[in-house]
C-alpha cells in the first residue's frame, strides 16, 4: 500500500498521447490511469501531448507528472530530459535508462557485456544480403526496428525472398533495423514494481506471434499467471529480469520480456520503462496477481515521481 495521502501528492498531470505509432495505446492508458488517481482523490488532470502542445508544455500549476506516453518522445528519454531541466518531478525511470530501454540493439549491447543472454542477431542495412542473413540465423527468423513499440514493423520471415520486404517494413518505425534468430518455445514477461519483480506471466498466441493484434485487439490471446513452472525457474525468470532493468539504470516500475526456448533455456527480448496500461495490458495483470488492484497499481508507480531518475 502506498503510505502517502491523496494531498503529498500535489497537482498532477497525466502526460498521455504523443505522436508515436503508439498514440491510440497511450491514451487508452491514460485515461485509465487519469480515473484511477481522480477515485483515489488525487488532484490529477489529463494532458494530451502533440507537437502543438510541446512547445508550449504548460506545467506551470503542475507537482509532479505522471508519464503514461509510448515510443518516440515519450518512453525515449526527451520527455525525461526535458522534464529534468525544468526541475519537474516525474514517474519512472530517467533519461538514460528510457533511451537504453527504448533502443533493442543498444539493449542487445549492453546485455552482452553484462553476460546476460539475447537471441544471435545482424545489423540489416540497405543492400545487404539476405542469403547471408539467413545461413548466420536460420530460418525463420524475425526481423525489427531497434526503436519501434508494441510489435509495430515486425516482421516474421519465414522464406529468403521476403527479408527484402520484411525490411522496409521496418524501416518505417524509428532506429536501425535488425535480424534475429526465431527462438521456438514460451514467452513470459515480468513486470517490476516499486524495483522488486511481480509474479510472472506467460503469454500464449494462438497465431505464434504476439503482435499488435494480439497485444490490444485479440480476445484469444492467452495469459497465465503464474505459470505452470517449478518455483526455482519462475525465480530464474524474475532473476534476469530485475537484472536487465537494472543494467538500464531503470527505475520504479517497468517489464521485462523473456523467450524459452525448447530446451528451457531464456533470452531477454527486452526492457519496456513505460508499459502500457489498458485493459489488455501486462503489468495490471500481474500486480492483480500479487493482489495490488489497478488503482493501488498506480499510486505505486506515482510515488516513483518521489525516488527516481535525474533531480530527484
Amino acid at each position: 500500500m502506498s503510505k502517502r495521502s491523496a494531498e503529498d501528492y500535489g497537482r498532477v498531470a497525466v502526460l498521455m498521447g504523443g505522436w508515436s505509432g503508439e498514440r491510440e495505446v497511450s491514451l487508452h492508458s491514460g485515461q485509465a490511469v487519469l480515473a484511477a488517481l481522480q477515485r483515489q482523490g488525487v488532484d490529477a488532470h489529463p494532458l494530451d501531448l502533440t507537437r502543438e502542445t510541446a512547445r508550449c508544455l504548460a506545467l506551470e500549476n503542475v507537482d509532479r507528472v505522471f508519464i503514461v506516453l509510448h515510443g518516440e518522445c515519450g518512453e525515449d528519454g526527451t520527455l525525461q530530459g526535458c522534464l529534468d531541466m525544468a526541475g519537474m518531478p516525474y514517474t519512472g525511470t530517467g533519461v538514460l535508462g528510457s533511451a537504453l530501454g527504448m533502443d533493442k540493439l543498444a539493449c542487445k549491447r549492453l546485455w552482452a557485456g553484462s553476460n546476460l543472454p539475447s537471441a544471435p542477431y545482424r545489423l540489416l542495412t540497405p543492400g545487404f544480403d539476405p542469403d547471408a542473413v539467413a545461413d548466420a540465423l536460420g530460418l525463420p527468423l524475425i526481423v525489427k526496428p531497434a526503436r519501434g513499440g508494441s510489435s509495430l514493423g515486425i516482421t516474421r520471415v519465414d522464406r529468403v525472398a521476403d527479408l527484402p520486404a520484411a525490411f522496409e517494413a521496418a524501416r518505417l518505425q524509428p532506429g536501425q533495423v535488425f535480424a534475429e534468430q526465431w527462438i521456438s518455445g514460451r514467452e513470459y514477461t515480468v513486470a517490476i514494481l516499486g524495483n522488486e519483480p511481480l509474479p510472472v506471466v506467460e503469454i500464449r498466441t494462438p497465431g505464434g506471434f504476439y503482435d499488435y493484434h494480439a497485444k490490444y485487439e485479440a480476445d484469444d490471446t492467452g495469459y497465465i499467471c503464474p505459470p505452470p513452472l517449478d518455483s526455482s525457474a519462475l525465480l530464474e525468470l524474475q532473476s534476469m529480469a530485475i537484472a536487465a532493468f537494472a543494467t538500464l539504470e531503470g527505475c520504479g516500475w517497468g517489464r521485462v520480456d523473456i523467450l524459452q526456448d525448447e530446451h528451457g533455456e531464456n533470452f531477454l527480448i527486452e526492457v519496456n520503462t513505460i508499459p502500457g496500461m489498458t485493459d489488455h495490458s501486462l503489468v495490471p495483470k500481474a500486480a492483480a496477481q500479487a493482489g495490488i488492484d489497478f488503482d493501488e497499481l498506480c499510486l505505486r508507480i506515482l510515488d516513483s515521481s518521489f525516488e527516481c531518475g535525474g533531480l530527484r
